[in-house]
């Protein structure tokens, strides 16, 4: 008796149509997310076409720029962007979403761009209100107590919380159905932020609960009195921690001791005091909070690579060009 064997090309079987269509649907989308961002800002630089949604372009690879997170959902379309915090560093690729959840001192570059293909990217700021808000309809558990979450991180970007990005950028074409959707797929892309890889980092900075939240205080506090002495103990008291409690919990969220914290919000205000007001670098130390204009120097120079005026110079002539 004759048998026939049927031949297949090898690997044929093991293809999964869903995970397949999944790839296909993602990649659309990733597509369909840079032609928008490039149609709605066609030039290096940053827009808000809708309050809280903010789109960058840019064409070239940059240098380290220094600058303060806020809590946001951010989204590379097109290229590739570095971000560190400490001595910690996140890369990511329109693969992958970065969570952010406190406002800190980071610095970033952008790593792949180029004018045939710039990057592009979006950031969705955060309302931790409306992250309560949605926590408390989806059922989602309150985070427990004692627990500490690093304020940002990367992760693969799924193709739901994806579909629901573009869906939302979708809108600025359509001023009628933004009204009534908006609020909708914004609670959407929350509720999938939730349910996703850094769900507890974001229920952490949403929930009165945890030290997340009591560090998230603490960065608040010293933001705004960043010129003031830092006196550890009368802070730690004030959250109910000890001293080294207090320590060890804020390395845990913000990567950084609260003197470096200090010191990079101290530096980055006085950088644009001599930028923007034409300050002299020891005037602008002193209004920084530094008692000794050399000691204020060393630490700028360590900080952004270049002596005060010699940087602001250099960020001038950057200008120019540009």
């Amino acid at each position: 008796m004759n048998t026939t064997k049927t031949s297949e090309k090898p690997g044929r079987a093991l293809i999964d149509p869903q995970a397949k269509r999944e790839k296909d649907r993602a990649q659309a989308n990733r597509e369909e997310l840079s032609e928008r961002i490039a149609g709605a800002i066609g030039q290096d630089g940053t827009i808000e076409p809708m309050k809280g949604l903010h789109f960058f372009h840019t064409s070239y690879p940059s240098e380290c720029l220094h600058s303060v997170s806020i809590p946001s959902f951010c989204v590379i379309a097109q290229g590739s962007k570095e971000v560190l915090l400490g001595s910690d560093r996140y890369q990511y690729d329109p693969m992958h979403y970065l969570l952010g959840t406190v406002e800190l001192p980071i610095a970033s570059r952008i790593l792949e761009a180029s004018p045939e293909k710039p990057f592009l990217s979006l950031r969705l700021d955060l309302d931790p209100t409306l992250v309560g808000s949605v926590m408390v309809e989806a059922g989602y558990p309150s985070a427990q107590g004692g627990a500490s979450v690093k304020a940002i991180d990367v992760s693969p970007l799924d193709v739901n919380l994806l579909d629901a990005t573009v869906r939302f950028v979708r809108l600025l074409d359509s001023p009628a159905e933004a009204h009534v959707l908006t609020p909708l797929i914004k609670r959407e892309i929350i509720y999938r932020l939730l349910m996703g890889a850094q769900g507890n980092r974001l229920r952490q900075i949403a929930v009165l609960g945890g030290y997340t939240h009591h560090i998230a205080r603490a960065v608040d506090r010293l933001r705004k009195d960043f010129n003031q002495p830092l006196r550890i103990e009368d802070i730690a008291r004030e959250l109910g921690m000890s001293v080294s409690g207090f320590h060890h919990h804020f390395k845990s969220v913000t990567a950084m001791s609260p003197l470096q914290f200090q010191k990079q919000l101290r530096l980055q205000e006085a950088r644009r005091l001599m930028l923007g007001q034409n300050l002299d670098a020891t005037t602008a130390a002193y209004q920084v909070g530094y008692d000794d204009p050399s000691h204020f120097s060393r630490e700028y120079k360590r900080q952004f690579g270049a002596p005060p005026m010699r940087d602001v110079e250099r960020l001038r002539e950057v200008a120019k060009i540009g």
